[in-house]
Parts: structure tokens; C-alpha cells; sequence
């Protein structure tokens, strides 16, 4: 394929259709009773029931401008198929909008990997927020069909990073989700180099397996077991721990990333000295501002006295995630997925619990049935603000408040 024609088949910055589109956004996602929180200090006091929205929540820039372009992509192309590259952003809501407005997605495999064989060249194929591996990317631009690139900004920024290690000989040590689809686009930009290598912690239990192996005291056979789905082909952590370069699936629990790094970089110097440690060893914060503000806005939330917090955001949502165990740390948290979580009839919450094994539960009287309550609400980066103002609407009718009177 000639240049003029990838350029006429390939967009990152939309079709110039943003006034199009905004009316049928604002229609779909905003909601006006977030609108009033923010207008009165992120506070709603309805009786004796208060409720605190952290000050930063919802839709972030990259998601913000995933969803614009996919509705700019319906518009712009009425009349194609236009296939969707696994889910957009990790919110059902969102989602399912999409598959309303004709927009079908791809499914992956068990493998994470998809099948690009029914795609024909007159398609539009709209590739998601977190990006796609490179693999993927050039099966498609070898059938020749039109891509609309919606891939976040703070992602791109860590692929450099991962790409820079490789280049210099360091292998990617990368805090996320080996499964996830972040994370698997970030580690294939490793394998543009013939002699890149990556590795995936999802927590600091596995950072600390890798330390140990530094240090000598980890077995070979062990070690390669616990990280042969989670680290790149041919990987032998006798040549490839030697240099090592730390990054995070952006969506991350930063100060989690932070200690990783840290941890590592200790074992390091304690197993070849500081020197090998200041010429052998990175590490940069590549957790995105949007995640970072939403996680720094629930810590200032929760120095207040709260009798529970509720962390709206897909079941799948890795920064609504992250958002939910940090609160599980100090205060009862229950992450719902929207609204419907929350039964006010029965006075129960069905939510996500927090962990590595996550499952879902069942609660009633998480919220107390009389007296002051004050409940602290926040939301991932993938959640619309309606969502969050149905939400709102529920906690209230728990205790048996109309919505409509405020």
C-alpha cells in the first residue's frame, strides 16, 4: 500500500465532527444532578443524609475522546460497517450505546488475541482506547480497511517508554495485568527489537518473586512456571533480569507501582551494588495524570468521617479497580457497576469485593437505617456522569428520599 493511501485509511485525530456529535454526547452521558454537586462544593445534604463526591471522577480526557470519535465515526461513515476492536473503554453502558448505534466489536479469544479474518477492505475498524498489540495492528492495515485510532495518549507515552528500554538493551518489567488489553499492547512494542523482553508483576508478591530471583534465592523451574503467560517468548531471568527497566499499566494503583519499582531497584543493589544498580536500572511513573488525580482526590475524600463509600465503574474497570481497594482500605466499600447495584426496596448492595481473586457479594444494611449517614461516592474513568447521578438517585431512596424534591 502507498503512502497517500495509508494516510487516506489511517485518522488519530477524528473527522473534524466534534459540533456534530456534542448534542447526542451530552444526551447519552451527562448528567445534570453531578452537574449541581459540582456547584455546591461536591456536597448533596437531602435530610440527615450527606453525600460527598470526590472532587475528580468519571469520564477522563482519553476516554472522553475515545467515545467522541467512535460517535464521529458513525457519522462521518453512515452507511459502512464499522467494527469495533474489543470494547472501546471498560464501561458496559458505554458499550452497549455503541452495539445500539450499529457498531459491532470484536470479540477476543481465550488468548487475548482476535480474528480479523471476516474483515473486508470497505470496513471501518475503530481501534480502542487501550490500543491494540502491534500484531494486531498490522493484520488490519494489511486488509487495507479504514482505522480510526482512539488509543489514549498516556498510554502511547508508556509504549515509548517500554520501546526505549528495549532499545538500550533493558528488559520491561511492567506492573499490570498480563491478560489485560493495555498491557498487551505496551508489551508488544517491546518485541520491534529482536533481543526485547518484557515481564508482567500484577502485585507486589509477584515484584517480590522477581527480587528474590535477583538476589539467588528463586528456582528456575519455579520462577518460569509462575511467569510463563506473563512474560515474552524465549524469556530466561538468568540473561534478562540482569537490566531492567520499571513500567505500569497506566491504570495501576500508583503507590503500588511506586513501592514495585522501588522493591526492585533495592533488590538490585543489594545483589550487584549500587553501581550496577545506577547503570542497569530505571524506573519512570507512567501511571496517567487522570488515574493519578482520581486516586489523590479519594485519599483527601476519605481523611473525612464516612460511614461508606461507593466506587462506580465496570466490574472490568482496572482504575475503578484501583479506586475501590483504596478506599476498602479505610472505609466499607462497595464497587457497584452502575445503579442497579444498589436495591433501595431491600436495603442491599450487590458489589465487586476487592482483590486479586475478585467475586461478587451481597449486603444489607451497609447503609445505617436512620440517624446521620454520610456516604462518599467516586467513580472510574470509564464511568458517564449519568451513571453516577442515577446512582446518587438510589442511595437516597435507601432511606426513603425522592430525588425529584431536591
Amino acid at each position: 500500500m502507498t503512502a497517500p493511501d495509508q494516510a487516506a485509511t489511517y485518522f488519530r485525530k477524528g473527522f473534524g465532527l466534534k459540533a456534530d456529535v456534542q448534542e447526542d454526547l451530552s444526551s447519552d452521558y451527562n448528567g445534570r444532578l453531578v452537574d449541581m454537586l459540582r456547584d455546591q462544593e461536591y456536597t448533596l445534604v437531602v435530610d440527615d443524609v450527606t453525600i460527598r463526591l470526590a472532587r475528580e471522577f468519571g469520564f477522563c480526557y482519553g476516554v472522553e475522546r475515545a467515545v467522541e470519535y467512535a460517535y464521529q465515526t458513525r457519522r462521518k461513515f453512515p452507511d459502512r460497517r464499522l467494527l469495533l476492536v474489543g470494547e472501546i473503554i471498560h464501561n458496559p453502558h458505554v458499550n452497549g450505546k455503541l452495539r445500539s448505534m450499529g457498531i459491532e466489536i470484536l470479540e477476543p479469544a481465550a488468548d487475548g488475541t482476535f480474528d480479523f479474518s471476516g474483515v473486508r477492505a470497505e470496513d471501518v475498524v475503530i481501534l480502542p482506547a487501550f490500543g491494540v498489540t502491534i500484531a494486531a495492528f498490522e493484520a488490519l492495515r494489511a486488509i487495507g480497511c479504514v482505522l480510526v485510532d482512539t488509543t489514549c495518549g498516556s498510554v502511547l507515552n508508556v509504549w515509548k517508554r517500554v520501546e526505549a528500554y528495549a532499545r538500550d538493551g533493558f528488559t520491561a518489567l511492567i506492573h499490570g495485568k498480563h491478560y489485560h488489553e493495555e498491557t498487551r499492547a505496551t508489551a508488544s512494542q517491546v518485541m520491534k527489537y529482536p533481543d526485547g523482553h518484557y515481564l508482567v508483576v500484577r502485585h507486589m508478591d509477584e515484584a517480590r518473586m522477581v527480587c528474590d530471583y535477583i538476589e539467588g534465592r528463586g528456582a528456575r523451574n519455579e520462577f518460569l512456571a509462575a511467569f510463563g503467560a506473563a512474560s515474552s517468548p524465549g524469556f530466561d531471568p538468568d540473561l534478562h533480569l540482569q537490566r531492567i527497566g520499571v513500567a505500569n499499566q497506566t491504570t495501576m494503583l500508583a503507590k503500588e507501582s511506586l513501592a514495585i519499582g522501588e522493591e526492585v531497584g533495592q533488590a538490585m543493589a543489594r545483589a550487584r551494588g549500587h553501581e550496577a544498580r545506577a547503570s542497569g536500572f530505571r524506573t519512570f511513573d507512567t501511571i496517567c495524570s487522570a488515574t493519578q488525580e482520581r486516586q489523590d482526590a479519594v485519599i483527601a475524600l476519605l481523611e473525612e468521617r464516612l460511614d461508606a463509600m461507593i466506587v462506580i465503574g465496570g466490574f472490568n474497570s482496572s482504575n475503578t479497580i484501583s479506586l475501590a481497594a483504596l478506599c476498602a482500605e479505610q472505609v466499607p466499600t462497595y464497587h457497584i457497576e452502575d445503579a442497579n447495584g444498589i436495591d433501595p426496596e431491600t436495603g442491599v448492595v450487590r458489589y465487586r469485593v476487592a482483590g486479586v481473586h475478585h467475586h461478587e457479594e451481597s449486603r444489607a444494611g451497609w447503609m445505617p437505617k436512620s440517624g446521620p449517614a454520610r456516604i462518599g461516592v467516586t467513580a472510574g474513568a470509564s464511568t458517564p456522569n449519568n451513571k453516577i447521578g442515577e446512582t446518587v438517585g438510589r442511595i437516597l431512596a435507601t432511606r426513603g428520599l425522592v430525588l425529584e424534591t431536591v
